[in-house]
């Protein structure tokens, strides 16, 4: 299996390539989408080296994971990914049980449900093609927009951790929640929707 190219009514999800960096750099650039990653944006070089390293990984190819970039008529949306190979999602070729999810989108594409929709393309993916038996997300307490789209998903809510930072994000104390849907709760709701 690949990382394929995929589709939602709004979105088409591409493999994320070198030649994707520009936007990444656009995306990455702007501090209030970064504000609960790190506080502010990054600048241009902790970009090309956070970025160039992932987008010219392709190990997490081999099981069909990896990190897609969304566009709608052409226009970037942002990122979405299922197993960050950064996060080691597994061996890629066997043995893999589960792994995260995640998206940033650009500021000026928020609330209008597109981190959702290409979300939950990512769990059909990662439950009907991959097989994967569980996947989770993870957001400081108080961002409440990805918590949101985590709850619009059907994950649920499993803990809350709070972690100790060198240098603490305002709102860092109320800590880190993890989420997480399983194969069996994804299919449940997809029949229930269905019905």
């Amino acid at each position: 299996m690949t990382r394929p190219v995929l589709h939602t009514p709004r979105i088409e999800l591409r493999p994320m390539t070198i030649d994707h960096l520009p936007l990444l750099h656009r995306l990455d650039a702007d501090p209030e989408v970064m504000r609960h990653l790190l506080g502010r944006a990054r600048t241009p070089a902790e970009i090309d080296a956070f970025w160039a390293p992932r987008c010219a990984d392709t190990v997490a190819d081999q099981v069909g994971l990896g990190w897609w970039v969304g566009f709608r008529n052409e226009e970037f949306l942002g990122w979405w990914d299922l197993g960050r190979s950064d996060s080691a999602p597994g061996s890629p070729g066997g043995g893999l049980a589960d792994a995260e999810i995640g998206w940033r989108l650009e500021r000026r594409h928020w609330r209008q449900g597109l981190a959702s929709e290409g979300a939950a393309e990512l769990l059909r993916h990662a439950f009907e093609a991959v097989g994967l038996e569980r996947v989770w997300a993870e957001t400081m307490a108080v961002n409440a927009g990805s918590r949101g789209v985590m709850r619009r998903l059907g994950m649920r809510h499993v803990r809350t951790d709070v972690r100790v930072w060198d240098d603490p994000l305002p709102g860092a104390e109320e800590g880190e929640v993890v989420y997480e849907i399983t194969a069996e709760q994804w299919r449940h709701a997809a029949q229930a929707g269905r019905g």
